[in-house]
């Protein structure tokens, strides 16, 4: 009976083993695509580039992906997961804080992330849906989602700051979340084109400006904006 459990405990191992691997080949196919693509584009990047940078042979690849719209598919999930994680979530993570504050910090989060970047590359999703969008239905699809995803959480936090009363009852919430995507992704560029982190800085800053035409004095940035949060933790 021992004999048997020992057995089965290294089958286990084995199975999770190769299960591990198996999950890092696939990573770094991914890891290679996704660097070569954020640089060249998708058309300019050949499958034999993928196979070179990533040091996996074609056997390897086609178990974990059955062509290079499989693997372009892939990396445009991943990116969705990356952005939402690293990103978007964080900055909405406490569903009562000042939604104003919130936006703010997120902004700050793309214009270090742009900063890091020294100004190369540009948006990946932006890259993406403008090499792609008239072209691969599939693909315009999938990253129109990530544009949807990324205006409705500025969508919700913005229309919770205009039911606490943080902006005007009239604030058109949807409306606004669409001008900040637009506005940070034409940003971003236009920053990437003349290689000055001071386009995305201007731009960061213009846009909080814009967002106080629709705060209310009462809740301004001052003594009042505990009781917001107050109030919205009721």
């Amino acid at each position: 009976m021992y004999g048997v459990l020992q057995m089965a405990e290294a089958k286990s191992a084995m199975s999770e083993a190769r299960s591990a691997k198996g999950a890092a080949t696939r990573d770094q196919i991914l890891d290679a695509a996704s660097r070569l693509i954020y640089l060249r584009g998708y058309h300019c990047t050949s499958l034999d580039d993928v196979l070179r940078e990533s040091g996996v042979g074609k056997g390897n690849f086609y178990y974990y992906f059955r062509s290079k719209e499989e693997l372009g598919f892939a990396i445009i999930d991943r990116l969705v997961h990356s952005f939402a994680e690293r990103t978007l979530e964080p900055a909405f993570a406490d569903a009562h804080a000042d939604p104003v504050a919130q936006i703010h910090d997120f902004l700050d989060r793309l214009l270090e992330n742009q900063r890091q970047r020294k100004c190369v590359g540009g948006c990946p999703m932006g890259n993406l849906a403008s090499e792609l969008s008239d072209v691969h239905e599939g693909f315009r699809q999938r990253l129109a989602g990530i544009f949807l995803r990324w205006r409705a959480r500025l969508t919700d936090a913005l229309e919770g700051g205009r039911v606490t009363g943080r902006l005007r009852p009239d604030s058109d919430a949807a409306g606004l979340a669409q001008f900040v995507v637009a506005a940070l992704e034409g940003a971003i560029l236009l920053t990437k084109v003349t290689k000055d982190i001071v386009v995305m800085e201007q731009c960061v800053q213009h846009l909080k400006d814009h967002l106080t035409l629709y705060t209310t004095s009462r809740f301004s940035d001052g003594p009042h904006a505990a009781e917001l949060v107050q109030g919205r933790a009721i």
